[in-house]
């Protein structure tokens, strides 16, 4: 089918690059005019045949907000607006509710797999109406792994409250394998600690992609002596959290990883070496010694940080 695309970088331009392989037509808007198919959004939407599908890959917040009610001063009944960008899922009701209004539909969409996705395709999260998802199904059958990875999760906002969730979850898992590796590093027990992780790989319950990358990372850097002990938050982590408290449930092993991403903005911790490192891995976004400490006083306690799109994290 063909679906415009808002939003080239790191997530945005690998997905609109799998979707041509798989036989659809792009047309790719992006500010960056090396990377875009077109000049404006409005250029993108008069290239766009009725009925149209505009997928928005934009930082959440502000940037999201402003493309939305854009796009919903030139589309036209009939069209669809996919968000797949980490927005709050109380953005996404307000969203359809607007564009609604005008007989657009909208379409939330929660997309894991960073820089690998190209390659492995997405895990995709989504949510809104029967009729709207079905319409996109193609899309979304392209951009998922062969085997699975695609839940119409809900009504509108299912799909980036389930992203958000997933994140809680991921913040947890690498805080795990965080402090597993400073315990191994502070040990004068064991001598081979990256040996010791790439031997957790076969036949144990911890094995995982994210035990993959970790030692990926090990393997290019032993020592982790490359990268800041400093992780930033995507805020969904928050987000979770904040959801656990509206719902009474208790999520203590998310909370705690979430407050040592605050922490290593204090001290360069070693455990955040290794957050770090998973990052970098999976999404391509590495802080450097010499960057933490730029970053550190840019993103202080306190300070006014808009929560990025994981395609820009």
């Amino acid at each position: 089918m063909q679906i415009g695309m808002v939003g080239l970088g790191k997530m945005g331009g690998n997905m609109a690059e799998r979707l041509r392989r798989g036989g659809h037509d792009v047309v790719g808007y992006d500010r960056d005019p090396a990377v875009s198919d077109v000049s404006s959004l409005k250029e993108l939407v008069d290239r766009l045949q009725e009925p149209r599908a505009v997928w928005v890959m934009v930082p959440a917040g502000a940037p999201t907000q402003a493309t939305v009610e854009e796009l919903g001063n030139l589309l036209s009944a009939g069209d669809i607006v996919v968000d797949g960008g980490n927005s709050h899922y109380l953005d996404d009701q307000k969203h359809a509710a607007d564009l609604g209004a005008k007989g657009i539909g909208f379409v939330d969409c929660g997309v894991s797999g960073g820089v690998w996705g190209l390659q492995n395709g997405y895990a995709l999260m989504v949510g809104g109406t029967e009729g709207d998802v079905g319409r996109l199904a193609p899309v979304f059958e392209t951009l998922k792994p062969e085997e699975d990875g695609f839940v119409h999760a809900g009504p509108v906002g299912a799909g980036h409250f389930a992203k958000m969730v997933h994140n809680g979850i991921e913040y947890g898992m690498m805080q795990a394998f965080a402090e597993g590796w400073e315990l191994l590093e502070a040990s004068d027990v064991v001598t081979d600690v990256p040996g010791a992780f790439a031997s957790w790989r076969h036949g144990t319950v911890i094995r995982s992609w994210l035990l993959d990358l970790m030692v990926r990372a090990l393997e290019e850097d032993p020592a982790l002596a490359e990268l800041k002990g400093y992780a930033q938050d995507s805020g969904e982590g928050r987000w979770t959290v904040q959801a656990a408290v509206d719902h009474a449930v208790p999520l203590p092993v998310i909370t705690a990883a979430l407050y040592a991403r605050f922490a290593s903005r204090q001290d360069d911790s070693p455990a955040m070496k290794v957050v770090a490192a998973l990052r970098n891995q999976f999404g391509g976004h590495a802080v450097t010694a010499k960057e933490g400490e730029v970053a550190k006083g840019a993103d202080a306690p306190g300070a006014d940080v808009t929560p990025p799109a994981e395609a820009d994290r």
